[in-house]
């Protein structure tokens, strides 16, 4: 599937591609993209399937999300990597980077492990977005209104609702493609199992508030990636490169050589 994606900086320069996570797009990281493209790098930002620009299919094994992220590179004529996963793309660049590892120079993980989580409170979320009634919303607020009762949080509510387009002048449509994502949430969830170490520098950026790369997990992850090495964003949460941009962006620079 061709992806569609953001580009900042100027292609000659060292390639960093950076995965967004599940109910995200490219735009999620526009900001963080052109700091980086300011650091030397060539960022690509790519939309993964059934998510932002990119296109719709059943289909959502992280097989076919790695074969995706194959052709953009190759698309790019990029010989090697450096390779940026946030949340489901922090778990599609890990296991790209198992399958590929001559593509990948440096891999950084933010905020999420190879261990299987539970994805009870994203097929919830899927629901409620699936229960908005577009033909009663003559505006996005009337959208929000509708889901507030059923996604009491502000901040979740607002990042879901950046998934809604234009259907036409008059009515709105969810760009994402969510009965996809729903009917694949145990592959998207499921235990990252692989026969490779991946030798190369890793490093895994944790949330200081997130639970999602507990301690319990770190051997499982050195013995996956060997060249694993840790650090914690303070103050951050799951999202932790929007709560604190400042210590994200130097933490990855220092580990790309950049800071």
């Amino acid at each position: 599937m061709n992806l569609h994606y953001e580009r900042y900086g100027t292609s000659g320069r060292q390639p960093l591609i950076i995965l967004h996570g599940l109910f995200g797009s490219s735009d999620n990281w526009s900001s963080l993209a052109k700091r980086f493209a300011e650091n030397g790098y060539d960022v690509i930002v790519p939309d993964l399937r059934n998510h932002g620009q990119s296109g719709h299919s059943d289909t959502m094994t992280y097989q076919a999300m790695n074969q995706d992220l194959q052709e953009l590179i190759d698309s790019l004529d990029l010989p090697v990597v450096h390779l940026l996963g946030h949340s489901l793309g922090g778990k599609v660049a890990m296991t790209f980077a198992q399958d590929m590892p001559e593509k990948v120079d440096k891999l950084i993980v933010a905020d999420m492990s190879p261990q299987a989580t539970n994805g009870t409170i994203h097929s919830k979320l899927i629901d409620s977005m699936l229960s908005v009634d577009f033909d009663q919303a003559s505006s996005r607020r009337d959208i929000e209104a509708q889901l507030k009762g059923s996604i009491p949080d502000d901040r979740i509510r607002l990042f879901l609702l950046k998934n809604i387009v234009r259907k036409d002048k008059s009515t709105f449509r969810w760009q994402i493609n969510l009965e996809a994502i729903k009917n694949n949430l145990g592959e998207i969830f499921r235990e990252i199992e692989v026969a490779n170490t991946y030798t190369k520098p890793v490093l895994f950026l944790r949330g200081e508030k997130s639970d999602y790369i507990p301690d319990k997990a770190i051997p499982r992850i050195k013995k996956l990636f060997s060249g694993a090495r840790f650090e914690t964003i303070k103050n951050g949460t799951h999202w932790l490169h929007a709560d604190n941009p400042e210590d994200f962006s130097r933490e990855v620079l220092r580990f790309l050589g950049k800071a």
